[in-house]
């Protein structure tokens, strides 16, 4: 009797635990679809984590407004059978193409034409679609298929191979397309989900989701690489098609993949395309401000060496003649810290807010010159696309306490060294072992300063290192090729 009088208690028990457990399962909206289910992080203060139980309303709310796009290029040259062979491994010119021009003959002159297939999104309805650039760049034909199966002839309204981004119109006498919301993509937090749709190697209208991996991603594909990382599957045709969250607003354009990642992809921030978008709707093309110097990110040892926060802000390493920033009053080696009451701490944000700040419009800039702040007002000029920064005496015999042979450059030394710097002293030896050696200093360094005094000449340089007390401390400002100005810091 006493063994059935507990298991009737379990049993009570465990009926009661399951009540409770339905309770909370319906309170949480989990039986009903889309609905969402909680963590049980309810003791906490922190709001509870929230999943989405189902993707299917989104997909079903926005997808008439994603697109599928084709396009086709032509081609000359033999297809890309004999193109193969008619250059070598290395790029260069193959000697066997008098073979294939005389067996092959008209073969090698015909066109062919090369099909591809990419995702865009309609974001008036007027038939606007946003896509990439490389997705109907160089295309002699562009096929637009939305939802409901039918396909469209576009046009091309303007291309942002800087970003990636172009801008198409739907060939239509329709005026009330589908269209998706543009969101906010600085909104977006790091592990937030998000749900892309688009037509990965040709299957239209696939859905995928995952979330915010990272922000703020540079992977070298321009100068404003900003990009969103998700780990949402995107492959190749997702291109150009929208990344969302689940208010289904668009948060991104999926753009890019790593070829040998799993689960690695990358969005532009609509924020960034929204700019963009509407100057290519306005005029077909993207005009961007140019403040004319070429810059670098401040590291900690330069921070500590001008006395400022490390990462915030931006090193002028040159000022180009002529250009906004040496008319305003700006000098090579200010340290541009905000633009118009923005803070700035990195290269890649100074070019973003340069860029879009309208040309013809003047800038307010706060630098810090010699330890103290200064501000200038700069009239942004039109940039270029493609403009670049362009950046007699003999040897010291022996190397001196740090280690360190210097010279006075020369233009025989500037030509052996491949280098357009005119002012400083070379480095042209470095013993090993020394504490120059174990600094990081190299062979071709030219330095500029030592302990802030501005070294011209090897005499300079020598009357620098002189006035440092044993076990002073001395810091090297230098300039290195491919790398810009670095701090290096020495003890005597």
């Amino acid at each position: 009797m006493v063994f059935g009088q507990k298991r009737v208690v379990s049993r009570r028990v465990l009926m009661a635990l399951l009540a409770a457990l339905a309770s909370a399962w319906t309170l949480a909206g989990g039986g009903s679809p889309g609905g969402w289910a909680t963590s049980a992080w309810a003791s906490n203060s922190v709001e509870p984590p929230m999943v989405p139980a189902s993707f299917s309303q989104l997909a079903e709310t926005v997808g008439p407004a994603v697109v599928n796009i084709r396009t086709v290029k032509t081609l000359k040259g033999g297809g890309p059978v004999l193109r193969h062979f008619q250059r070598d491994p290395g790029g260069r010119e193959n000697p066997f193409n008098e073979f294939f021009e005389r067996f092959f003959g008209d073969e090698m002159q015909r066109e062919f034409k090369q099909p591809s297939l990419g995702s865009g999104f309609i974001i008036d309805k007027d038939g606007y679609v946003v896509t990439n650039n490389h997705v109907i760049e160089d295309a002699d034909q562009i096929k637009v298929k939305i939802d409901d199966e039918k396909e469209f002839d576009a046009q091309v309204i303007g291309r942002d191979p800087s970003t990636d981004l172009a801008l198409l119109k739907i060939k239509s006498n329709s005026h009330d397309f589908p269209v998706l919301k543009l969101g906010d993509s600085a909104q977006l937090k790091v592990g937030q989900w998000v749900v892309a749709i688009g037509s990965p190697f040709g299957l239209e209208r696939t859905v995928t989701a995952g979330i915010v991996s990272a922000k703020g991603r540079v992977i070298g594909s321009g100068p404003y690489d900003d990009f969103i990382q998700t780990d949402a599957s995107i492959n190749p045709g997702n291109s150009g098609g929208p990344l969302l969250n689940l208010k289904g607003e668009v948060v991104g354009i999926n753009t890019a993949i790593i070829a040998s990642g799993q689960g690695i992809g990358f969005a532009i921030p609509i924020n960034l395309a929204k700019g963009i978008v509407a100057q290519l709707k306005s005029g077909g093309e993207v005009t961007r401000g140019w403040l004319g110097v070429a810059i670098q990110d401040v590291n900690q040892e330069m921070a500590d060496y001008y006395g400022i926060e490390a990462k915030k802000g931006v090193f002028v390493a040159d000022v180009f003649k002529g250009d906004p920033a040496d008319a305003a009053g700006i000098k090579s080696k200010d340290i541009i810290v905000e633009v118009n009451g923005q803070k700035v701490e990195s290269t890649r944000q100074l070019t973003s807010l340069v860029a879009a700040i309208p040309v013809g419009q003047s800038a307010k800039l706060k630098v810090i010159r010699d330890g103290q702040p200064k501000t200038f007002t700069v009239k942004i000029a039109k940039r270029e696309e493609g403009k670049v920064a362009a950046q007699g005496e003999t040897p010291e015999k022996r190397e001196d306490q740090l280690g360190l042979r210097v010279s006075g450059l020369t233009p025989e030394i500037a030509q052996r060294f491949n280098i357009r710097e005119s002012s400083g002293v070379i480095v042209i030896d470095v013993q090993n072992g020394s504490q120059a050696d174990e600094a990081g200093m190299r062979v071709g360094d030219i330095i500029k300063e030592v302990n802030h005094q501005t070294v011209e000449s090897v005499k300079d340089y020598n009357e620098a290192i002189k006035k440092v007390p044993k076990d002073g401390a001395v810091n090297l400002f230098i300039w290195r090729k491919n790398a810009g100005f670095l701090v290096v810091k020495l003890k005597k």
